[in-house]
């Protein structure tokens, strides 16, 4: 396959540092969620968040009222988006920087085979079926999973499930489920339907709830510990098939596991939040800028850091406007002045 960019970062950090910026990247992480906890339109200091945190946990003692309502505030209306905001930046960020190394290529995103588009055309079929919430959400799920189904079926029909041709596959499976996604739009009705289409499609996490977050936390977290436990056999791929078979990688396993995982984790990350975009570009290029392109490092500073960059980016579309900010909106005007940094950064990597 002819490379469109190597993923190599311009410089390696000394072993110190990386080690170093890796401690940081979870401390910034952490930072970010008790931030997030504590900026709303009822803002609570961090110290009191910390102190109810630990009165929760039955490490410490607080008055009852202001406890009573430091637990609606935090645990039943903050909590939840703060914990879906960590998975859905991480997950994203993660399956990003696995598709990069994957794909040997670092323009590519977690959308590259379809999930995106076809986890979208499934809301918007729950959408017009029913509207429930639950509907929604297992709509985007399987038909995220069916779009990159579809592309890695075409990309092994013809191709021997080839790099190439699975790039050719989620072409062809993301446009075919983006021309189903318009159909839905030109059949919903223009004053109920196709406003809640148009929002789910902009990203919120405002509708995260525990339950959501107990079903979908456990197969997220696992997808996401996998993906960064094979950091090693992804750095043998990025040196070619050949070299990687040569070393004992099985390669199709390695291949299939990767795409399997992140599509899981990506498909998950729409049925909880919709669509939220750059996030699996922009932070893989920082976490390598930071870290080095050696994946067992860089994939769970990618985590830490999309999920600190999903949490900022929702505290800001929460508390920075009068009325609340669809979160890929901001993710994009955040992501584009990040993303011409990094550009600036790493471009002598590139030529």
């Amino acid at each position: 396959m002819t490379e469109i960019a190597s993923t190599s970062a311009p410089y390696a950090p000394s072993t110190a540092t990386a080690r170093m910026l890796w401690l940081v990247a979870p401390v910034l992480a952490l930072a970010a969620a008790l931030a997030a906890l504590s900026f709303g339109a009822y803002p609570v200091p961090v110290w009191e968040v910390m102190h109810f945190l630990l009165a929760y946990a039955g490490l410490a003692a607080m008055e009852p009222d202001r406890y009573a309502l430091l637990y609606n505030l935090i645990v039943e209306i903050r909590l939840p988006r703060v914990l879906a905001a960590i998975l859905v930046g991480a997950a994203l960020s993660v399956s990003g920087a696995s598709y990069q190394a994957l794909f040997r290529n670092p323009l590519v995103s977690p959308g590259l085979l379809g999930v995106l588009a076809g986890a979208s055309a499934g809301a918007a079929i729950g959408i017009l079926l029913d509207g429930n919430w639950f509907l929604v959400q297992a709509g985007a799920f399987l038909m995220g999973l069916a779009a990159v189904g579809i592309g890695v079926g075409i990309a092994h029909l013809f191709g021997g499930g080839s790099i190439i041709m699975l790039i050719l596959g989620g072409i062809l499976s993301g446009a075919l489920f983006s021309t189903l996604l318009t159909v839905m739009k030109y059949l919903a009705d223009p004053y109920s339907q196709l406003p809640s289409i148009v929002y789910w499609l902009m990203g919120s996490l405002g509708q995260a709830n525990i339950d959501d977050m107990a079903w979908a936390a456990v197969p997220m977290l696992l997808g996401i510990l996998l993906l960064c436990f094979m950091g090693r056999a992804l750095d043998a791929l990025a040196m070619g098939d050949d070299e990687a078979r040569a070393l004992g990688v099985p390669v199709k396993t390695v291949r299939l596991v990767t795409i399997a995982t992140a599509t899981l984790i990506s498909a998950l990350t729409v049925s909880i939040a919709g669509m939220i975009g750059w996030i699996g570009l922009i932070v893989p290029h920082i976490a390598r800028l930071l870290m080095g392109p050696g994946n067992s490092r860089l994939l769970p500073a990618a985590a830490c850091l999309g999920a600190a960059f999903l949490l900022i980016a929702d505290s800001f579309a929460r508390n920075f406007f009068s009325t609340e900010l669809p979160i890929g909106i901001v993710t994009e005007l955040l992501g584009i002045p990040v993303f011409l940094f990094v550009l600036s950064r790493v471009r002598r990597g590139w030529t």
